[in-house]
């Protein structure tokens, strides 16, 4: 099990700029939290997505992969970083 942070760099009002993911031993994510711009977190899992919000339907990759990417900064995290962000979340309602 990972535990991911990623900043996307961006200038579009209604993307996400942070996100977090749990990603399982088989590369699919499994919990996944939204930062935007405007305060809103949003978080997703397998059983609760909506329409701007949900896990990738393939496999994530390597955060090495991610952070070399000009658009993205990524790094590793603990669980306990996860969780915290993961409390302060909440369900998307559309």
């Amino acid at each position: 099990m990972e535990y991911w942070k990623v900043d996307w760099l961006h200038d579009f009002d209604d993307e996400p700029t942070r996100l977090y993911s749990e990603v399982g031993n088989d590369g699919y994510e499994i919990r996944k939290i939204q930062r935007y711009r405007d305060g809103r977190i949003l978080k997703a899992d397998e059983a609760h997505e909506a329409a701007n919000i949900g896990l990738s339907e393939i496999p994530v990759g390597s955060i090495e992969d991610v952070a070399s990417q000009p658009d993205f900064a990524a790094c590793l995290i603990g669980r306990e970083e996860f969780e915290e962000a993961w409390r302060n979340s909440a369900w998307a309602t559309s």
